[in-house]
């Protein structure tokens, strides 16, 4: 699957919205059809099946957008419009190699992937990137230790933040978020040689960095002695 930037494009004609927001005149039943079905209707370009594809996989966006940015991230809407029109525009270089939601959240986070990368000199990177849930919710049992966890995972941002974007990239992607090389490289623009070549670069770096930081050790040794 290739995945190309919207700039280059003309705006599309059609609109991907909510079926409840969608006209009222007649349309074909797709509440239940499967995604080759719904996707070939959306080919077509039958709007009722357009209204049927955004509820379909726009909860996959917004999952994907809140394990990249966050829970508050100020674009998220934005990005999630550019993420479903990209989806149209490459509708047809779908093939079903992927899951409808494999391919979703791939194209999605490449379209962050390029949103970032313009907006990085405005902010930080990694800023955005969400404190795990076990993490983010209070524990009263273990005050000391989510404030450790919080301290080691601020210390690695940054660290992450100081790699090039690139590699720090790949490594979130991969290491982090789980993406495989394969996907990895498509969200990224590059050759599968390339992604692997920036991930082994990325993590001798970042583990490098992390040997180097005596303040996260000492965090890191803490939380060893808590366990």
């Amino acid at each position: 699957m290739a995945v190309n930037s919207t700039q280059k494009r003309s705006p599309p004609k059609l609109r991907l919205v909510s079926s409840q927001s969608a006209s009222t005149g007649a349309r074909p039943s797709v509440s239940r059809i499967d995604d080759d079905e719904l996707l070939a209707a959306v080919r077509r370009g039958d709007r009722g099946a357009a209204a049927a594809l955004h509820d379909r996989v726009r909860p996959e966006v917004d999952r994907t957008l809140y394990r990249l940015l966050g829970r508050r991230d100020s674009d998220h809407e934005d990005i999630a419009q550019l993420a479903m029109i990209e989806l149209i525009y490459t509708i047809e270089r779908y093939r079903g190699e992927c899951s409808l939601d494999g391919w979703t959240s791939t194209l999605t986070a490449h379209v962050v992937y390029k949103h970032l990368r313009r907006r990085q000199t405005e902010r930080r990177l990694f800023a955005g990137i969400a404190v795990p849930e076990d993490l983010a919710v209070s524990s009263p049992d273990r005050p000391g230790r989510e404030a450790m966890a919080r301290s080691a995972i601020g210390r690695v941002v940054d660290h992450l933040n100081d790699l090039d974007v690139n590699r720090a990239w790949t490594f979130i992607l991969h290491d982090v978020l789980g993406y495989d090389l394969r996907e990895t490289a498509l969200i990224t623009g590059v050759s599968v040689a390339a992604a692997q070549t920036r991930l082994v670069r990325g993590r001798r770096e970042l583990h490098r960095r992390i040997e180097d930081d005596p303040e996260l050790a000492d965090v890191l040794e803490e939380m060893e002695v808590a366990r």
